[in-house]
């Protein structure tokens, strides 16, 4: 019997399969590509061990692609099988992917739909040589999934972007960068994300009062009003110096906020998040936007979901962010921003623009083309006799 019949036989028969094609994707070595053995201690303290760089990846959580660019030319060569959470939630990210890389429209899927553990069976099935996890994937498949694949036959390492970004990001770079074989390029992205980290932190060292700030998730794709609570943007919006009213009240990483207690809480900043729902009513960033597209949605967004009062809105400190910076390491991006808009005078200097341009420039094989954040244009001016 082979050793994939061997591993075929410890799933049991009480597995679900899901029917996955063998594909054979080229690999493109990056220059100066290291081959030494691998030793690395992943996110959950687990050593990683690989024989050489890995070059047949399982992604569990599709949207990894976007951090493995920054520090490999070809991410998706190394792919042999990814959730669908791309692809399903995400069309313009995956589209923006797919251009690069057509090859990314034949990498199998090893799970199907939002809160699936991945398919072990379908995993067998690509061969890999590492499966990337993340604290999302876990809390689904259980923590024992990793022993799991062990016993398999196949090392796992666990990296993450969205709990606690700003806890997890550099340490998660480095682990991508050691098992892709890439530490060098790890490394140069980490100089420049500490860099610009430490840079927003040095204006806010006394940040004196924190300006409440509205998140409003998705909005206007999805009923008003939706919002982060504990979690990834709650993070990042402390460690730009802003208060989060949607995580003073929210228990989990997301929810539903009334209308009342948005007005009620007289918001300083009001920051939407914009991406997928922007073709159903909401706010188009991200690949393929346009700034001055996506700053009438903004006002059109407010609007209707009558948030017009706002203390935000009428002193024009009503924002819109690219709601994928949830989940990739080009977050630094979107801190400086937050930074600007909550603390203007301190942080003027700030540039997300330059920062974004250095990131295309230097690290992202797959580009971050078009508007990513966006603001409320100005009111028009009242003529003469009208009422205010």
């Amino acid at each position: 019997m082979t050793d994939a019949m061997n591993r075929r036989a410890l799933l049991g028969a009480a597995l679900p399969a899901l029917a996955v094609p063998i594909l054979s994707l080229p690999f493109l070595a990056p220059p100066a590509r290291a081959e030494a053995p691998v030793q690395v201690t992943d996110l959950a303290g687990r050593p990683v061990a690989l024989p050489r760089p890995a070059r047949r990846i399982v992604l569990t959580q599709a949207r990894h692609v976007l951090a493995m660019a920054l520090i490999h030319p070809d991410p998706v060569s190394l792919l042999v099988g990814w959730g669908d959470d791309l692809r399903r939630m995400n069309p313009p990210d995956y589209a923006a992917v797919r251009a690069r890389f057509p090859a990314a429209e034949a990498v199998p899927l090893v799970s199907r739909g939002q809160g699936e553990a991945p398919s072990l069976e379908a995993i067998l099935t690509a061969r890999p040589d590492l499966v990337i996890l993340s604290r999302a994937t876990l809390a689904v498949a259980g923590d024992g999934l990793p022993d799991r694949l062990a016993s398999l036959g196949i090392p796992s390492a666990v990296v993450d972007f969205f709990a606690d970004p700003m806890r997890d990001t550099r340490r998660s770079m480095a682990v991508l960068g050691a098992v892709l074989g890439v530490a060098d390029r790890a490394a140069a992205f980490d100089a420049l994300y500490a860099g610009r980290v430490e840079r927003i932190a040095a204006r806010l060292r006394d940040p004196g009062e924190r300006p409440k700030v509205m998140v409003h998730a998705h909005a206007g794709g999805t009923p008003c009003c939706s919002s982060p609570g504990r979690g990834a943007f709650d993070s990042m919006i402390r460690f730009a110096g802003g208060r989060s009213i949607g995580a003073e009240i929210l228990p989990g990483n997301v929810g539903q906020l009334a209308l009342e207690y948005v007005l009620t809480q007289d918001p300083a900043v009001y920051v939407a998040t914009g991406g997928p729902y922007g073709g159903r009513g909401g706010i188009r960033l991200g690949p393929g936007a346009d700034a001055a597209e996506a700053s009438s949605e903004l006002a059109e967004v407010i609007r209707r979901s009558r948030l017009e009062g706002l203390p935000a809105v009428r002193s024009g400190r009503a924002h819109a962010i690219w709601h994928g910076f949830n989940d990739t390491p080009a977050h630094v991006v979107m801190l400086e921003a937050l930074a600007r808009w909550f603390h203007p005078a301190r942080c003027a200097d700030l540039d997300p623009a330059a920062t974004l341009a250095e990131l295309n420039a230097r690290f992202l094989s797959i580009p971050m083309a078009g508007a990513h954040w966006a603001d409320l244009p100005p009111a028009a001016p009242r003529r003469e006799g009208t009422a205010p």
